[in-house]
């Protein structure tokens, strides 16, 4: 399978970033990608959603998506059309939840020497992100062929109604 890469800007956040800080409760009541974007970190960054662009990249710290089960989460982030998640971890629900709906996720222990606005750019399937802003190239646990199946189908059921 060819290597899956993204290039964007870095919005930077800390350790625990839970479902609630990437949508809160209040909002919930929306179920679409496109609705739920408008919200998307809105609590802990209200300049969010102005400042990204298509591509852009989240990363975080460690236990990234604690907090509910909710898919919510990783829907407000498709909808706010971020390329992918680099963390040092992630709570284990929102990993899945964010595969099923075909949001790709990237370990990364070097989160630490990434910056806001830091231009990034992921190659999944090398298991690499290079901060082309700093020069620095740091490894990754490489994304498993079939997950990245399931999120090129665009989330499970998609890939799952595909290869019926």
């Amino acid at each position: 399978m060819e290597n899956k890469s993204y290039k964007g800007k870095a919005f930077k956040f800390g350790d625990d970033v839970d479902t609630d800080a990437v949508i809160p409760g209040t909002y919930l009541i929306l179920n679409t990608p496109e609705e739920l974007s408008h919200y998307t970190f809105c609590g802990v960054r209200p300049d969010f959603v102005k400042q990204v662009q298509p591509g852009d990249i989240v990363v975080g710290g460690s236990n990234f998506g604690c907090g509910s089960s909710r898919e919510h989460a990783p829907l407000a982030l498709i909808g706010s059309q971020v390329s992918c998640v680099i963390a040092k971890s992630f709570a284990r629900i929102f990993y899945r939840n964010s595969i099923n709906v075909g949001l790709p996720l990237v370990e990364c222990a070097e989160t630490d020497r990434i910056s806001d606005g830091d231009i990034l750019e992921v190659d999944l399937g090398a298991g690499i992100v290079k901060n082309l802003t700093k020069n620095e190239e740091y490894k990754t646990v490489p994304f498993p062929d079939f997950l990245l199946q399931i999120v090129d189908d665009g989330g499970l059921i998609k890939h799952t109604q595909k290869n019926l």
